[in-house]
């Protein structure tokens, strides 16, 4: 008999951990490290947001999920409702504003710049969440939002993936994060925070983490914290959707004739089987 000898197959090639950290992938979006390499401008359509770019860095992002720049500059005092709703009003497209508010006097660079930075992440982590439909950009002019320091794509994936790591590690189901909120009757209830406390007071079974950051001018991530924070104590659940009850087959008759009605219809009670079998077990006696 003679052995045959082979040559080994070739080895699978494995992705270097090292060279996708320094490209900056960081498993979110693919097509926005594209946009960052190529040092594209336009604005990158999602399913759950919208990233706007500048010569490859971000620099503003919103989400129907995360309340606005005006929310968070006008909940706690910040900036008078009246003063946004004028500078909002006076820019073209709502392009603009910051710069009228800072060259108007109500709010310094500094102040807006970091509400701009609080803003755009707390919208950048909802528009990079993961995706049923393919993105969509569109190339055109950066908008004008007044000082704002621009983030890198890589920066911006690093703090997206840190933030789900927190999310989970607190409690990992995310339905908590879109579903309408209830309480819950924990046996024993634990203390809560100032802030937590002020998260559950907005609970009522219809508002969602997102309702209840814009009912207190927070931003969204900081709510989703507060609201996996009161599930894992059991003091919150998600209001979900129960499975569709089938309906009941319907007899059918030889003509075509609506069925008839009346007790004969009805299914027999197991009880009352069960009581008649023991009568007539007694009485056989």
């Amino acid at each position: 008999m003679t052995a045959v000898r082979t040559a080994e197959p070739p080895r699978l090639p494995v992705r270097s951990k090292t060279a996708a950290g320094e490209r900056g992938w960081g498993g979110v979006s693919p097509m926005l490290t594209r946009l960052a390499a190529e040092r594209a401008t336009g604005v990158l359509v999602r399913e759950r947001g919208t990233l706007h770019l500048a010569e490859g860095l971000v620099v503003h992002a919103e989400s129907p999920s995360a309340p606005g720049l005006g929310t968070l500059l006008t909940a706690h005092g910040t900036l008078a409702p009246e003063a946004w709703q004028r500078a909002l009003t006076e820019a073209d497209d709502g392009h603009g504003v910051g710069i009228r508010l800072v060259d108007g006097g109500h709010l310094a660079p500094g102040a807006l710049e970091l509400c701009q930075l609080t803003a755009l992440y707390d919208a950048a982590y909802f528009a990079l969440a993961p995706s049923s439909t393919p993105g969509r950009f569109r190339y055109g002019p950066a908008p004008r939002l007044g000082p704002i320091h621009p983030v890198p794509v890589a920066a911006l994936e690093h703090e997206t993936l840190r933030r789900r790591d927190l999310l989970h590690r607190i409690w990992p189901d995310p339905r908590t994060d879109e579903a309408p909120l209830v309480r819950a009757d924990p046996v024993a209830a634990p203390a809560l925070t100032r802030r937590q406390q002020t998260v559950l007071d907005q609970v009522n079974g219809v508002r969602t983490a997102p309702d209840i950051a814009r009912e207190l001018g927070r931003p969204a991530f900081h709510t989703l914290v507060d609201v996996r924070r009161l599930m894992a104590a059991g003091v919150v659940s998600p209001l979900l959707p129960g499975p569709a009850q089938p309906k009941p087959p319907q007899p059918s008759t030889a003509r075509g004739e609506p069925p008839p009605t009346g007790p004969e219809q009805l299914p027999p009670d197991p009880h009352t089987i069960l009581l008649k079998r023991l009568r007539d077990a007694l009485e056989a006696l």
